[in-house]
């Protein structure tokens, strides 16, 4: 089993993109299953395989404790390692080729705080993960924001310890100039030059987050399905080396 979660900010896609990956590996003929780690969601586009849900709800502890959105959440994931046992019953029951885990827009659970780290080892167990970092395209157009989230990508890395793949979401919202440039500052140089005059203390830390990147972020969109393709490419090249996953149903493509 190979497990891919995906992080990023709040409203960068998350949730739309394991629906339309969930369905570009079941046209592969491959065994998918869904995770949800989210629970304060009202209402997702899939069926999850495991619903963190079913074990906490983030408005219940909001109205139990008397506190805000955020801090509910922050909370209700805490709570959660409580159950850490009966989580791990039920995940390992799961069988699939590839189990993706969907998570919580409060990427602060996996950037600083140890529960996020914790429950996605919990998860993972044994096998074979990889993390891809969703950089909300709309919001990275503007280049001071490209690099800040390129640094908070570098801190779930970091904290997460897994290979990771940083993708550019909702490029259907681009225009063609928008994806060029936003293409272009994969090279440093390019991007400093967006910036425009900056001090050395920043010269220095963007050009060592671009040389710190495995390879340029991958351009994709749900609503089109525009970067599929290369994104499983990616995720094959961590987890298998860059064989297709063989099952009874499969034979690979490569």
């Amino acid at each position: 089993m190979y497990y891919i979660f995906f992080t990023g900010t709040a409203g960068s896609g998350k949730t739309s993109l394991v629906k339309e990956f969930q369905q570009y590996l079941l046209d592969q003929q491959l065994d998918t299953a869904i995770i949800n780690l989210d629970p304060a969601v009202e209402k997702l586009p899939y069926t999850p395989d495991f619903d963190v849900r079913d074990y906490i709800d983030a408005y219940e502890v909001m109205q139990k404790f008397g506190l805000g959105p955020n801090s509910s959440l922050i909370v209700s994931i805490d709570l959660l390692m409580s159950k850490a046992v009966d989580i791990k019953n039920e995940i390992s029951e799961i069988e699939a080729n590839y189990v993706l885990v969907d998570t919580p827009g409060q990427v602060e659970l996996f950037a600083y705080r140890d529960t996020g780290r914790i429950l996605s080892s919990l998860i993972i167990g044994d096998n074979k993960a990889v993390n891809v970092f969703l950089l909300d395209s709309f919001l990275a157009k503007e280049a001071r924001t490209y690099v800040s989230l390129l640094l908070l990508s570098s801190a779930i890395r970091f904290r997460m310890n897994l290979p990771q793949i940083n993708v550019l979401s909702k490029i259907d919202l681009l225009n063609k100039k928008e994806l060029e440039e936003l293409n272009s500052w994969s090279n440093g140089e390019e991007l400093i030059d967006s910036l425009g005059e900056i001090d050395d203390y920043s010269f220095d830390l963007i050009n060592s987050l671009i040389e710190s990147l495995d390879s340029p972020p991958v351009p994709v969109s749900s609503t089109t399905d525009e970067g599929l393709d290369e994104l499983y490419a990616e995720i094959q090249k961590i987890l298998a080396g860059g064989e297709d996953y063989l099952t009874e149903e499969n034979s690979p493509r490569l």
